[in-house]
């Protein structure tokens, strides 16, 4: 866990508030998940809470889930949403679990009908609703919400998926697989209804902010074995980005990612995390048995690397 100090506020501009950002790392997927506050109210956001999930055994956990509550609790937070970036490929979404504990609102970007309509049909689903169910809000193009007096907007960043949005939260921006650290480059972008080239335009659009926007990202994989490091600037990105700094051209940028592309096998838990995260991290209902299964295909995708 990496923090800011909500008892000692940052100085801010008349135009801009600066959120206290907190993350917090799972190892086991290489996710952050963030509490993003605002000092003046004590209000607060999660963004893209893990819900813990271990493949071998198909237990699942609350630990890391539990470790946000634990924090807002300690801080003495109120917290206004449950907010996630995109349907997550490789961990499970704990939205669910977080409503159900606190009450909070769900949201995500309206465009994950789109990603509900792909899934359901690989799992050959076509009873299960695509009409954005069951988050509580789902956000346009450049809606804009408050935590306390932040005031907090979204930018559709679509490429990596199909529905992806960035979250800008007064100098803050989450942009989670859009961008990754300057020294990791940028996010796949061969997940069904992928784009290397809606990726990039997605890029440019979050490098057009502020130079000093702090960008937040969602993994890191920490190469070379350097420390954990989640935070960069716009500026720092632009200059530093192994993908698309240094001048790189569209052109370029969409040669060089689907040739990585290409070479990637599918995240271990993709197919286990989809039909969960399509339903806003609800986990399937019980059967008869009183257990719960997960449903996966086989040869979902063609000609992937293994």
């Amino acid at each position: 866990m990496s923090r800011d100090t909500l008892s000692e506020p940052r100085a801010e501009t008349a135009a801009i508030r600066k959120p206290v950002v907190t993350g917090f790392f799972d190892p086991r997927t290489f996710s952050i998940q963030y509490v993003v506050a605002d000092p003046a109210t004590r209000r607060c956001a999660i963004i893209d809470p893990v819900l813990d999930y271990d493949e071998k055994s198909g237990s699942v956990a609350t630990t890391h889930a539990d470790q946000l509550l634990a924090f807002i609790a300690a801080e003495r937070l109120t917290l206004d949403w449950i907010l996630d970036t995109h349907p997550h490929a490789d961990h499970f979404s704990a939205a669910a679990y977080l409503k159900a504990k606190t009450g909070a609102p769900t949201a995500i970007g309206e465009k994950v009908r789109g990603v509900q309509k792909l899934w359901n049909g690989i799992y050959n689903w076509p009873d299960r609703p695509a009409d954005g169910r069951p988050w509580d809000r789902l956000f346009a193009d450049g809606d804009r919400f408050r935590i306390g007096e932040l005031e907090a907007r979204v930018m559709f960043s679509p490429g990596h998926t199909l529905a992806s949005i960035t979250y800008v939260i007064g100098d803050a921006a989450f942009v989670h697989d859009t961008l990754f650290m300057p020294d990791s480059g940028t996010a796949r972008a061969d997940f069904p209804g992928g784009s290397a080239a809606d990726l990039w335009r997605s890029i440019q659009a979050i490098l057009a902010l502020p130079d000093e926007t702090r960008l937040f990202t969602g993994h890191d994989y920490q190469p070379g074995g350097r420390p954990l490091a989640y935070e960069s600037t716009v500026a720092e990105q632009k200059a530093r980005n192994t993908h698309v700094g240094s001048g790189r051209s569209e052109a370029e940028f969409v040669a060089l990612r689907q040739a990585r592309d290409a070479t990637l096998p599918m995240p271990k838990l993709i197919l286990h995390a989809l039909q969960i995260n399509t339903n806003g991290g609800r986990l399937p209902e019980p059967e008869a048995n009183g257990r719960r299964y997960l449903k996966i295909p086989i040869d979902a995708f063609d000609g992937v690397a293994w």
